[in-house]
This record gives structure tokens, sequence and C-alpha cells, in this order.
């Protein structure tokens, strides 16, 4: 059997850190300057924790927005925890690290994009063949570009 260096999982693994470093940051000195984030995650995802009307809500995806208003931001190895605020009523959230899809911060126009292989799939199927000589995926997002890391392993 030939061993191989999955550099897609081991990319994943350090950009899920970065999200790790910077929510920690974020949680014992607050969000400087016009710093805020756009995070997309999975709510199928079984380790994700979220009310049930906001799974009857969104029963695939979400994106929540850490801006003006959070608290209670808990920082762990596995995912984070935070309470947002839906329409004036607070909820509680646990977003495990590997359940995001994109994080996205657009004051300094950054952005990440956590695609799977069922993604890739489904683009395929979905979107007409790119350009020859497309190099990378981008999503626009406002004034972000969100680039996908993916799209340097084909």
């Amino acid at each position: 059997m030939t061993r191989t260096i999955d550099y897609g999982n081991l990319m994943h693994s350090a950009m899920r850190g970065l999200i790790k470093t910077v929510l920690q940051d974020v949680a014992e000195q607050g969000l400087p300057g016009n710093h805020h984030f756009f995070i997309t995650f999975d709510t199928t995802h079984p380790d994700a924790k979220l009310a049930e009307w906001l799974i009857e809500r969104y029963p695939n995806e979400m994106t929540v927005v850490m801006q003006h208003w959070f608290e209670n931001l808990d920082v762990g190895d596995a995912g984070f925890g935070v309470t947002l605020n839906f329409g004036d009523a607070p909820e509680a959230l646990y977003v495990p690290y590997d359940a995001i899809k994109t994080f996205v911060d657009p004051s300094v126009e950054f952005g990440l994009r956590f695609e799977t292989a069922e993604d890739e799939l489904e683009e395929e199927e979905d979107e007409p063949l790119a350009e020859e000589g497309t190099e990378t995926d981008t999503v626009s997002t406002g004034d972000a570009e969100v680039v996908s890391l993916d799209s340097f392993r084909k």
C-alpha cells in the first residue's frame, strides 16, 4: 500500500486552527476595530447545537454574524459556543470547527471556504466546467472575496 500525504485535510486542519486562534483572541480581548465575522456552518452536523426553531428554519446550513452583539463566547478544542441575538431573542449555539463551511471577515477582505468531496461533486454536477487555466475558486461575499483552498488540490 502506498502512503500519501493528505494535504487537503492538513490545510483544513490548519485553517480551522486559525479560526480557533482568532476566536480565542476575540473571547479574551473583544473584536478590534471594524472586524466582524460571517460564519456559515452545517446545521446537520451531529455535534452542532442550536434551538429547534433555528434547525427548522435552517435545515442544512446557516450563516451567523458576530459583530455588534454577542456574548458568552467560549472557544474550545473542537468548536465554539456563543450566544447571539435573533430578533431580540438571545440564543445559545455550539458550532464544531469541522461544521464550518465559510469564515469571512469582510472588514479586511479575508475569507475561507471549506469544501468536502460531496461539495465538489455537487459543484461539478450543478455548474458548467471551468474555463481552462482557472486556478482558484472564489466567492464574492459583500466586499470580501473567499478563496477556496481546495481548488489548489486538483
